[in-house]
């Protein structure tokens, strides 16, 4: 397997929780500012991703997350019934929850083992992953209604290239990447990937590349979206890898009892806003990986809490929200010692953590429109949490079905939405 990058740097190139190199940090920065100079306020490219630029008192600096602030809806995502929809991974349905009363209005029944709701590229739809039943289910976000069911394999995870050619089904149990038609969600490319477990997906700031994590084998693959092909891999904790091989054949048995323990476990991947760090969330070394998506290499560590799993940019792009956990296996019990982590990438560390009061097991969600909140399920405690983002108090528990998974809250602010729970742009 390789476990390089592309430029072939060895992976373990920087420890975990080593510094980040200041020189580098100014070379970048000076090779900003010049593209910045030549480029002008807006730029685009024939891949369709574009870099937006946000005007400050230093100057303009790229922000990937520019057109996603507070209320920025499209007239699209306008016209939608403000709604939470939470898929129950174990209970094989989404519930609905009024975000204005925090009240269940219904629950209807979708296909086996729904993980993430996913607003489409248009955000005229929303698509229900049913993983274990090989199917989607639309949404209809103007109403709330479900429709019949779209056959397609194995999506885990869904995705939109940043042009919008392209929906991107992470197909864990195949090892595929499947290009589909996000229409009619058609097969028009499968890409194999020497990874288990693809999970989540984030796209570099110009549109041409994918990095995505491999939950079973502490890697992230690259994938060249024009070409449909892989550019690398990186081992995150290439050491500790080397170590666990002795034990790597009872990898399969080991999973079938939810007692998998790997030394790293990547699970969501996010941008900064100036799309020069993707941050990598690891379950089992409870914290967020520092990745430089162009070299492909690890910059640093950032210690959160336990089973660290998902990541949200703040309305103003200046703050990562993390949640941890509280388990560092792929099953785990009540009340754990979860917490939600407030990262500041300027900074490059924990500025505020959030308690959940008697324990709890935040894992997907997303912040609402405003801001105001973050909305995330309680994957072990059946639940969701409302946190205030200014304050960082809990503010409410809403019970919900067996193991609530990618919960989606909606309508998001942004020109289009590049999926998952709405990882918009």
């Amino acid at each position: 397997m390789r476990q390089t990058s592309k430029n072939g740097s060895p992976a373990s190139k920087t420890a975990r929780g080593g510094p980040w190199c200041g020189c580098r940090q100014a070379t970048s920065l000076l090779l900003l500012t010049l593209l910045i100079a030549c480029r002008g306020r807006t730029t685009a490219d024939s891949s369709g991703g574009d870099v937006a630029l946000l005007a400050t008192g230093s100057g303009s600096l790229v922000n990937i997350y520019a057109a996603t602030g507070a209320n920025a809806l499209s007239p699209a995502a306008a016209r939608a019934r403000p709604l939470v929809y939470v898929p129950n991974s174990k209970g094989g349905s989404v519930t609905v929850i009024d975000p204005a009363t925090y009240t269940v209005v219904r629950t209807f029944k979708t296909g086996k083992v729904p993980q993430h709701v996913v607003p489409s590229y248009d955000m005229t739809h929303l698509w229900v992953a049913n993983n274990a039943s090989n199917s989607l289910t639309p949404i209809d976000p103007v109403t709330g209604a479900d429709g019949p069911h779209v056959s397609v394999d194995d999506p885990y995870n869904l995705y939109f290239t940043p042009d919008g050619k392209s929906a991107l089904v992470l197909a864990e149990k195949l090892h595929r990447v499947d290009f589909r038609d996000p229409d009619d969600f058609h097969l028009v490319q499968s890409l194999k990937v020497d990874c288990r477990g693809i999970d989540h997906m984030e796209f570099t700031s110009d549109g041409r590349y994918a990095i995505a994590t491999c939950e079973y084998s502490g890697q992230l693959v690259k994938l060249d979206l024009a070409k449909r092909e892989v550019v690398g891999y990186l081992m995150l904790d290439p050491g500790r890898w080397s170590e666990f091989k002795s034990t790597v054949s009872d990898f399969v048995h080991r999973r079938r009892h939810h007692v998998l323990e790997v030394p790293s476990m990547p699970q969501d991947i996010r941008s900064s806003a100036d799309g020069r760090v993707f941050y990598v969330a690891d379950m089992q070394a409870g914290g967020v990986y520092l990745v430089d998506p162009v070299t492909f290499e690890r910059l640093g560590f950032i210690e959160t809490g336990v089973g660290t799993h998902g990541i949200y940019p703040s309305r103003d792009g200046k703050l990562l929200y993390v949640t941890n956990r509280g388990w560092t296996t792929i099953a785990g019990g009540h009340h754990g010692p979860g917490t939600v982590s407030v990262v500041s990438p300027a900074e490059q560390k924990v500025v505020a953590t959030w308690p959940i009061p008697g324990g709890g097991s935040p894992d997907m969600g997303n912040v609402t429109a405003d801001g105001r909140e973050l909305w995330v399920s309680g994957r072990y405690d059946d639940e969701v949490y409302v946190f205030d983002t200014k304050s960082g108090r809990l503010t409410h528990r809403i019970p919900v079905g067996r193991e609530p998974h990618g919960l989606c809250v909606w309508p998001q602010p942004g020109r289009y939405s590049l999926g998952h729970t709405g990882n918009m742009r």
